[in-house]
């Protein structure tokens, strides 16, 4: 492979790789949230610990995510240098507000709620792990401007002196309507991703009976999240969906494999033989579904991959404007595939152990509840735990499909993606440093993994002692708090995690 290739394959992995950590960040930071203000609310104990639980998981992960966001954006300089020099102006603006404000937001106020515990006043504290949430979706928001901008440019100019991109609108930026479409789409995600991880890590220690007062309300809340969120994304993604076409009619054409102009257009679930522009051996299709989904009419017409070829050619010169289709076709399918799994399964978890109706109970001779491990099938809590990874499974996919469609252009119908690549940067230089980060993240997963496994299996900290209401306390003039082993160990695990923060 060449510079460019190598170049292009790490920023991918790093970004992939990458893109694990954020939506569980935000997802569980909001869930984490939300319990804690159960707590705040009801003064119940067990909405403590939960939120405590969650909180400590919640931090492993934003720890490694943090690290392995450095060096997605330290790419920029190393390997895509002709790319920041030509649009860093523009491209550089809300990365760095996303520095300077949201992350510095989530930090201070982590590090309040890490330290805060029985020393701030229960909504001050809750208040801080809001303003956490809140921050990392700040985040996601200023980083999503910048790839919106890169998916359809606008607020800027181009000197004629210096030959690279000027910001001159920087609200329009922000108001990008790739950006308005594709926020909801992402948080959604997210939301489904945090929630995947406390349906199966509840699932897990409510079939072994262990936690129940703890795991019964996460399980529930996270269930309804996660369906919630599931039908957000479908609304979210009919609405991204027709910018897309409106935008990079290649990349939806691409997404169909669709070489030719039709109207009404099919969606196709699955084909054989026909992704190379050669005749179709097998399809399974649903009639004028493509059509909806790109125009929002059920007879519209959807430009195919050679009459939009032919148009870029005329618009931007001689060229091959077409991504690779395969991929292009099996990540959009893999995408919706994974996140409408995950969404099965929240609604057949809801079913199978909430309220489950006249029906269902014809289906199971006794009622199915979340609390009673004994009477809930072991398949039910093995299909929640495995659910995990279905929805980072489609962010994944989905961040494939919204780059790899987008080729060759790294800015749509500015810059080409051969044109961005560092010159002066040897191709065993990119091998050596795509080596060595592929290898440092296998060890970084492998930590993040033993982590979240060993304290998701160790559970929450144990219920706090009931005090003796005839007992005055102790004699020996100290306030009579004595905090038991669970407490202790917690609060030392909180504290190392801050400290290797």
């Amino acid at each position: 492979m060449d510079q460019l290739d190598l170049a292009r394959w790490q920023f991918g992995i790093t970004t992939v790789y990458h893109y694990i950590f954020v939506p569980l960040t935000i997802g569980l930071s909001a869930l984490t949230a939300t319990l804690e203000t159960a707590y705040v609310r009801t003064g119940k104990e067990h909405y403590k610990r939960a939120a405590k639980f969650w909180g400590k998981l919640f931090l492993i992960n934003f720890a490694i995510g943090v690290a392995t966001g450095l060096v997605q954006e330290f790419q920029f300089g190393m390997a895509w240098s002709d790319y920041s020099r030509y649009v860093g102006d523009v491209f550089g603006a809300p990365l760095a507000i996303e520095a300077l404000l949201a992350f510095f937001l989530e930090s201070t106020f982590l590090g309040l709620w890490i330290f805060g515990w029985d020393r701030l006043p229960r909504w001050v504290h809750a208040a801080c792990m809001w303003i956490v949430a809140v921050g990392t979706m700040l985040s996601a928001y200023f980083i999503l401007a910048a790839n919106s901008w890169m998916q359809h440019p606008v607020g800027y100019r181009i000197n004629p002196e210096s030959g690279r991109a000027e910001l001159t609108d920087f609200v329009a930026v922000l108001t990008n309507s790739t950006l308005l479409s594709a926020f909801p789409h992402v948080l959604f995600a997210c939301f489904m991703t945090g929630a995947a991880l406390m349906i199966g890590v509840s699932a897990w220690h409510l079939s072994r009976r262990r936690h129940v007062e703890v795991m019964r309300p996460s399980f529930k809340l996270a269930s309804w999240v996660m369906l919630v969120a599931a039908v957000g994304v479908v609304l979210s993604g009919d609405m991204q969906a027709r910018i897309m076409t409106e935008q990079q009619p290649m990349k939806m054409a691409a997404a169909e494999a669709l070489y030719d102009t039709v109207a009404p257009a099919s969606f196709s679930i699955f084909t054989v033989g026909s992704l190379d522009g050669g005749d179709e051996i097998l399809s399974i299709r649903v009639p004028r579904l493509l059509s909806f989904m790109a125009t929002g009419t059920w007879d519209g017409e959807v430009e195919g991959i050679n009459d939009v070829q032919r148009e870029e050619r005329a618009q931007y010169g001689e060229g091959d404007y077409r991504p690779i289709v395969p991929v292009t076709y099996w990540s959009f399918r893999l995408m919706i595939g994974f996140g409408l799994l995950a969404a099965v399964v929240a609604a057949g978890l809801l079913a199978l152990t909430g309220p489950p109706g006249r029906w269902i109970r014809k289906l199971w001779p006794r009622r199915l509840r979340p609390s009673d491990g004994e009477t809930v099938p072991r398949w039910v809590w093995r299909a929640a735990v495995w659910a995990i990874p279905l929805p980072i499974l489609g962010n994944s996919f989905g961040w494939i499909f919204t780059e790899m469609g987008r080729q060759p252009w790294v800015v749509y119908g500015m810059l080409r993606t051969a044109d961005g690549v560092s010159p002066s940067v040897p191709a065993s230089t990119v091998s050596l440093s795509l080596t060595v980060f592929t290898l440092l993240y296998a060890v970084l997963g492998v930590i993040e993994f033993r982590l979240l496994r060993t304290y998701a299996k160790a559970g929450p900290e144990a219920p706090a002692p009931a005090r003796d209401p005839d007992d005055d306390g102790p004699d020996d003039g100290d306030d009579g708090h004595r905090p038991d082993a669970g407490e202790n160990a917690d609060e030392s695990a909180e504290r190392q995690l801050a400290f290797a923060y």
